[in-house]
């Protein structure tokens, strides 16, 4: 792995120098997008708009419009904004990792200390387990300044960015009712469902499924066969019946 940040982790007066590394990789396959006529690869150029010329990397610069003309940005112009916070993940607070809505979820970083035997690195860790607590703090990465939680997975200290609440949109352009009845028994039923559904979560009992039967579908035709595609099996109910429908499911799931 490369790391893609460095800098240093701190709480309270301690300074932990850590590098961060990519937690998570895409399972989906790569299609490179073709000409039909030819199956010659289709390249996106860097053209400037006016000269309709390709434009190298390196001379491409960041501007922001202001007053129908571009300010020009550069590293330095970015890091200037928050100094502090291009170089340092600083721990503001401590919440319960429970009350962080996953819809706030983003992606995540491991961390690694500079140095193999971090008293400190190992001292919050254990400290953040034992209390079953996570830190609250703010950082800046590729020049976008990110909310995110510093949580303990087995022995490694892991970031995970995290949305800022007004990125959260509201509900009440939602056409949801608010006053719908609910019977005791539909509830007590629908409770036990749930319970007959429960399980400790196991993220490796699932796989991406969908990736690996197009993979399959290329390689069939790829010996110029075709893949068999499996037909949906929609489920049946007896009835409309909201309260015979949870019944239903609570005896399939019995005889399963």
């Amino acid at each position: 792995m490369r790391s893609i940040w460095k800098g240093s982790l701190g709480f309270g007066l301690v300074s932990i120098p850590v590098k961060l590394y990519s937690a998570v990789q895409t399972t989906s396959l790569d299609f490179d997008m073709l000409d039909n006529r030819d199956h010659e690869r289709i390249r996106y150029q860097r053209v400037n708009e006016k000269t309709h010329k390709e434009v190298p990397y390196d001379k491409i610069v960041k501007g922001y419009k202001l007053n129908d003309d571009y300010v020009i940005m550069d590293d330095a112009d970015f890091e200037a904004a928050a100094p502090e916070k291009s170089k340092v993940i600083e721990i503001e607070s401590f919440v319960d990792i429970e009350d962080v809505n996953p819809m706030f979820y983003e992606t995540s970083y491991y961390t690694e200390p500079d140095t193999k035997n971090n008293k400190a690195y190992a001292l919050l860790i254990q400290a953040l387990k034992q209390s079953g607590k996570a830190g609250l703090a703010r950082f800046v990465l590729r020049s976008t300044e990110s909310l995110c939680i510093v949580h303990p997975v087995e022995n490694v200290l892991v970031v995970t960015r995290i949305r800022f609440g007004q990125q959260i949109r509201g509900t009440e352009e939602l056409n949801v009712a608010e006053d719908v009845k609910i019977s005791k028994k539909e509830l007590d039923v629908g409770l036990a469902l749930i319970k007959q559904y429960a399980e400790k979560f196991d993220v490796s009992k699932f796989k991406d499924e969908y990736t690996n039967e197009l993979l399959n579908i290329i390689k069939q035709k790829s010996k110029g066969k075709r893949a068999t595609i499996k037909k949906l099996k929609p489920h049946k109910t007896k009835s409309d019946d909201l309260y015979d429908q949870l019944m239903q499911s609570l005896q399939a799931k019995k005889g399963a």
